[in-house]
Parts: structure tokens; C-alpha cells; sequence
């Protein structure tokens, strides 16, 4: 009896162990172009998304204060870096659907990137100002870089914005309080080299990089227009471009600042929300000059393009092919899917407070 018990015992053990054999081999089976992700800003989760599925297939929780959450994906497209308000850095993996690592590296941070080569991920932080650099797999402290500026004896340190990877394994910040754009070179990463560019305008307050890696364009909060560094011509410093616009028009109070790398470029065209006006500005990136204006019910925060620039539209996310488009309402807590030929709306889904949505597909850039 004992023997007939310990052999069904044995069976049931290997019948167990092949399932969830076959379980893990399945999910390591899928194709990460087909997942994404959905932050539920108001309860510290993500949601794990299928694109073809147009469903939830999983959710992570325990990252934290999300309210003001990006994301950026490992070269393999496995793994999502998900940079928290509070400073938090947790590294998701996508087909375990577990938290590989999580730091919580600073007290109030605003977004990060990962560098050209995928082994470095660096994060942009309010308090303590600065960047810090980790290593993309371990997620330990590789580099602490604080944002000085000002005297020598009685240096100050300022919030650091619009973080984005560059090529020749570059990362490329503005620093919101001193006025600059730094352009930190980390071609050896335990003594990163850095490049400042001072009086670029007053506060700069998010940027971007075109898809090419050519030109880093930053908004500023504290006056009028952009500035333009070209990383081909790196010595010919920082340009100053649209200083006149919104001019004559009252400047509206400002309750939700445009977001990091929120704006699109369809063509040679840039779309730039306008801060304190109702309105998106329509950029040519050949002559540097506005060459129309969208008016908006009220003040963009987003400007998103679809993948082959036909559409531009504000805080959504196309899919790889640009068939579909993903919009958070965060009031009802879901998530409407809408087919971008007919407009009509083919899913939903529950999100809890959804916000930022980032598909891994979306992730690369030409030229990076």
C-alpha cells in the first residue's frame, strides 16, 4: 500500500513538474513584440498587455508612486525599466511576468533612459538633483553624477529633465534650474565625461530627441521658444529657435506640464504642445520656424504620431503597425482600443487609474 501510494505520489510529482515545464516554456515561447505595458498610476501597478490578444495578461505590483511613471525596454525587449515618481527604478520581466530587481535610487525622480548599447540605464532626478547610471542588469550604481551649478564655493544643484539616450552611448539632459543641457558621454562608464552647454534659456523643462539622433530639443518653462542642440555639429552650440511665439496672446495658468519626450515628429514636421496656450505648434525641422498652429480645446499635454505619420493625436499609443490606437480613461478606469482606419472601437479593457501606456515594438529608434 505504502508503495502504490509512493508511486502515485511519484506519478502526480512528474505529471506536475511537465505542466509547469510546459507552462514556463510557453511563456518564454511568446514574442515580447506583442506585449506592452499599462501603468495603473493610483495603486502602484502595471499592467502586462498582449497587442494581438487586446487583452490583460498580467499585472505587477509593489513598484510604488507612479503618478508620474516612464518606461523604456532592454534590447532583447524582454524586460521593462519602470521609473516611479519616488525615485523608484524596478526592472519587470515580461515573460516571467515577475520583478527582476527594483532600487528605490532617489527621493523624487522624472524619467530615465537606456543607453545606445542596451547596458546602461541611467535616471534624471528632482531630489537629489542629478543623474545616476546602473548597470541594465543588476541594476547596480555605476555612476552618481550630481547637477551643480553655479559657484564653486557655494554650488547649488538643480532638477534634472528631458533625459534621453544618444548615439555613441551619450546621454543628453537639461537641467531646469541652472538653464544647460548636459551631454554625458559614458563610452567608459566609471569616469563618465561631460559636455556643458550653459545659458540654453530659462528652465528648461522637457525635451526630445528626433528619431535620427541628430538634433536634442528642449522646451523651455521660464520664456518663450526652444532650444536646438545638433549632435553632428556639437561646437556650434545651442540654438535659440521660436522666441516670439505665444506673443501678444494672455499666457494661461499652467496645471499639467507637457511630459517627458511628449511631443512627435511626423515627417519633417515637430509637434510640440504649447505650454500655456490651447494649442499644438507645427514645426519645420528644415527651416526651424513655426509653419502652423492646431488650436485645442484646452492645453495639450502629449502629442503622439502614429507610426507612419498620417495622424498625430494626444496621450495614446499606436501599436507597431499603427492599425490600432490604445487611449487611457483614466476616469472610468479602463482602456479603449480604436481602429485608426475606421475610428471605431473594438476592445477595452480594466486599468485601475490607467496613465502611460509603452509598447516594447515602439521602443526603437531609427538610428540609435
Amino acid at each position: 500500500m505504502n508503495i502504490r501510494t509512493n508511486r502515485l505520489s511519484r506519478h502526480r510529482t512528474v505529471v506536475l513538474s511537465l505542466y509547469l515545464f510546459c507552462g514556463i516554456c510557453y511563456a518564454i515561447a511568446q514574442g515580447t513584440d506583442t506585449l506592452g505595458i499599462v501603468i495603473e498610476r493610483a495603486t502602484g501597478k502595471v499592467l502586462l498587455v498582449n497587442i494581438i490578444q487586446r487583452a490583460s495578461i498580467g499585472e505587477f505590483e509593489g513598484l510604488g508612486d507612479l503618478s508620474h511613471a516612464s518606461a523604456v525596454f532592454s534590447r532583447d525587449e524582454r524586460y521593462a525599466y519602470v521609473f516611479g515618481r519616488d525615485g523608484g527604478l524596478t526592472k519587470l520581466d515580461l515573460l516571467s511576468g515577475g520583478i527582476a530587481s527594483r532600487v528605490v535610487q532617489a527621493g523624487n525622480s522624472i524619467g530615465g533612459a537606456i543607453s545606445q548599447n542596451g547596458r546602461f540605464v541611467a535616471t534624471s532626478n528632482y531630489e537629489p538633483g542629478g543623474i545616476r547610471i546602473f548597470d541594465a542588469d543588476t541594476l547596480k550604481l555605476v555612476a552618481d553624477i550630481p547637477a551643480t551649478y553655479g559657484s564653486e564655493t557655494d554650488p547649488l544643484l538643480s532638477k534634472v529633465v528631458g533625459l534621453v539616450d544618444a548615439p555613441g552611448q551619450r546621454f543628453i539632459a537639461s537641467l531646469y534650474d541652472a538653464g544647460e543641457i548636459w551631454v554625458i558621454d559614458i563610452q567608459n562608464p566609471l569616469q563618465p565625461s561631460i559636455r556643458k552647454y550653459h545659458n540654453v534659456g530659462k528652465q528648461p523643462y522637457d525635451a526630445l530627441i528626433t528619431p535620427d539622433g541628430r538634433y536634442y530639443i528642449a522646451g523651455l518653462y521660464g520664456e518663450n521658444g526652444l532650444a536646438v542642440l545638433d549632435l553632428l555639429n556639437p561646437d556650434a552650440g545651442v540654438r535659440r529657435i521660436l522666441n516670439s511665439y505665444g506673443r501678444g496672446e494672455k499666457e494661461l495658468p499652467v496645471y499639467k506640464m507637457p511630459h517627458l519626450e511628449g511631443w512627435a515628429l511626423a515627417s519633417n514636421y515637430l509637434f510640440v504642445p504649447a505650454v500655456g496656450h490651447h494649442a499644438v505648434h507645427v514645426i519645420d525641422i528644415g527651416r526651424w520656424e513655426e509653419s502652423a498652429r492646431i488650436r485645442t480645446l484646452g492645453q495639450p499635454v502629449f502629442a503622439i504620431a502614429r507610426p507612419d505619420g498620417r495622424q498625430v493625436v494626444l496621450h495614446m499609443e499606436f501599436t507597431p503597425g499603427g492599425e490600432e490606437v490604445w487611449v487611457s480613461v483614466r476616469d472610468d478606469d479602463r482602456v479603449d482600443i480604436y481602429n485608426t482606419g475606421t475610428f471605431e472601437k473594438v476592445a477595452s479593457i480594466f486599468a485601475d487609474k490607467p496613465s502611460g501606456i509603452f509598447f516594447t515594438a515602439r521602443a526603437h529608434k531609427i538610428g540609435l
